[in-house]
C-alpha cells in the first residue's frame, strides 16, 4: 500500500490534520471579525490567507482551473455580500468553505452538469520527488496522484466533496458535516465509498505496453 493509498484510509478521514498554527488560526479569526463588523481593511489580510486554499478546494471541484479562478473571485464577492450575516466567534473556514461550495453547485446547474472533466491542473498532491526518492519511486507516485485525480473528476459530486473537505482540506468530519449540511454520519460514508473507488483504482495493476512481438 503506498503513501497515498495509506493516507486515504477510512481511519484517516475521520482525524483530518490541523492545515494552520493556532497563531494563524487566530489572525485569521480576527480579521474576519473586523471585516464582519464593516473594517474593509481587513479584506487584503484574509485574501492573502484564503485564496490559495479556496482556490485548490474549487479546482479540486470543478477539474479546471479558469473555472477555479472564477469561483475563487465569485466567492469573495459573496463573502463580501454576506460578512454582516457570519457569527464572530465561529469558526471560519466552514463559513468560507460553504459559500465556496454554493458558487460551485450554482455553476454546475447553470451548466447542467455535476460532474467535471478534470484536466491537467488537477490539484498539487504531494510526491515523494525529492533527492531521496528514486525515479521508480517518483514515476509510481506520479502515476498514483493522476489515478486520484481522475478518479475523483468521475465519482459524484457529493462523493468528491466530502472526500476532498475531509482529505486535502483537513477539516474535522463535524466541520465538513456543518458546510455540507448533512450528518456527521453521512459525511463519513460519503468519505469512505471515496475511498473505496480511490483504492480500487490504486491497486489495479499498471497496464503494460504491448511487446513488439504481439504487436506484429
Amino acid at each position: 500500500m503506498n503513501a497515498l493509498e495509506r493516507s486515504a484510509e477510512p481511519e484517516a478521514l475521520t482525524r483530518a490534520p490541523h492545515r494552520a498554527q493556532d497563531a494563524d488560526a487566530e489572525a485569521l479569526a480576527l480579521a474576519m471579525n473586523r471585516y464582519a463588523d464593516g473594517d474593509d481593511s481587513a479584506f487584503a489580510e484574509l485574501f492573502r490567507k484564503l485564496s490559495t486554499r479556496l482556490r485548490a478546494f474549487l479546482l479540486r471541484l470543478s477539474g479546471r482551473s479558469d473555472v477555479a479562478d472564477d469561483l475563487t473571485q465569485e466567492t469573495f464577492l459573496r463573502m463580501h455580500r454576506a460578512r454582516g450575516s457570519f457569527a464572530q466567534g465561529s469558526a471560519v473556514m466552514p463559513w468560507v468553505y460553504a459559500i465556496a461550495r454554493n458558487c460551485f453547485i450554482d455553476y454546475a446547474r447553470v451548466r447542467s452538469r455535476m460532474v467535471l472533466s478534470s484536466d491537467d491542473e488537477g490539484g498539487a498532491l504531494e510526491l515523494s520527488t525529492g533527492p531521496e526518492a528514486s525515479a521508480e519511486e517518483a514515476v509510481s507516485a506520479l502515476r498514483s496522484a493522476q489515478t486520484v485525480e481522475r478518479v475523483l473528476a468521475t465519482m459524484t459530486v457529493a462523493r468528491r466533496e466530502a472526500f476532498v473537505l475531509l482529505r486535502y482540506e483537513g477539516l474535522s468530519v463535524e466541520a465538513a458535516a456543518q458546510v455540507l449540511g448533512i450528518s456527521e454520519g453521512a459525511v463519513k460514508l460519503r468519505a469512505f465509498h471515496a475511498y473505496e473507488l480511490l483504492r480500487a483504482a490504486l491497486r489495479e495493476p499498471a497496464v503494460a505496453p504491448p511487446s513488439k512481438e504481439r504487436s506484429r
